[in-house]
């Protein structure tokens, strides 16, 4: 079944009295990333339910993160430039 983007939803659900964080979610890319997640940490992220549109994870909620975003200089902005300038020039040569 395809869904518009509107409906590829990924809600995470938790509250203080509980270690784990609940996350449903109808987005192939969240799915295929917590999929991985699931294979290579068992311990920690769970698949426990799934249907043919949806699935739903079990995660510890000290994995949620919350961020500020990225504030960098124009120097720093310019020093990164430059180094992928060199780096896609050096790829070029190569």
């Amino acid at each position: 079944m395809k869904l518009s983007r509107y409906e590829q939803e990924t809600i995470i659900n938790y509250n203080a009295g509980e270690a784990d964080a609940t996350i449903y979610t109808r987005d192939k890319t969240v799915m295929r990333r917590l999929d991985k997640l699931a294979a290579a940490y068992p311990d920690t992220y769970k698949l426990t339910e799934q249907d043919e549109i949806s699935k739903t994870y079990l995660a510890p909620k000290g994995y949620i993160s919350y961020r500020k975003p990225r504030k960098i200089s124009e120097e720093q902005r310019e020093q990164v430039r430059q180094r992928m300038i060199k780096i896609n020039s050096d790829i070029i040569a190569y």
